[in-house]
C-alpha cells in the first residue's frame, strides 16, 4: 500500500475555508489513488505545525513560503477556478 502523505490545510480562522479545501483535496486525490490525510489550523498556526512532518501546505491566506516543504496557495476550491491546475499541482508534490 502507498504510504499517507499529510497535508496542512490553512486559512485564516480554521473554520469554514480550511473544512471545503480540505474535504476537496481528500476527494479529489482519493480519485487519483493518493492516500492522504489533511489536518486543518489557522494560517498563525503554520509555523509551530510544520514541524509535525507534513508533506506540504495548502493554503487560502498568505503564509511565509521558507518552511521546507512546498506551500501552494489556492482559492480555487471555493471559485472553481483553475481547480484542475491546482489539483494537478498538489499531486505533483505528492508525487516526490
Amino acid at each position: 500500500m502507498a504510504q499517507t502523505k499529510r497535508i496542512l490545510v490553512s486559512c485564516g480562522t480554521a473554520i469554514a475555508t480550511s473544512t471545503v479545501v480540505a474535504r476537496g483535496i481528500e476527494e479529489t486525490m482519493k480519485e487519483r489513488g493518493i492516500n492522504v490525510t489533511t489536518r486543518q489550523c489557522k494560517a498563525s498556526e503554520i509555523k509551530s505545525l510544520v514541524q509535525e512532518g507534513f508533506d506540504l501546505i495548502v493554503t487560502t491566506t498568505p503564509v511565509p513560503d521558507n518552511l521546507g516543504i512546498p506551500v501552494i496557495h489556492t482559492l480555487a476550491f471555493l471559485t472553481g477556478m483553475g481547480k484542475e491546475e491546482v489539483i494537478e499541482q498538489i499531486a505533483e508534490a505528492l508525487s516526490d
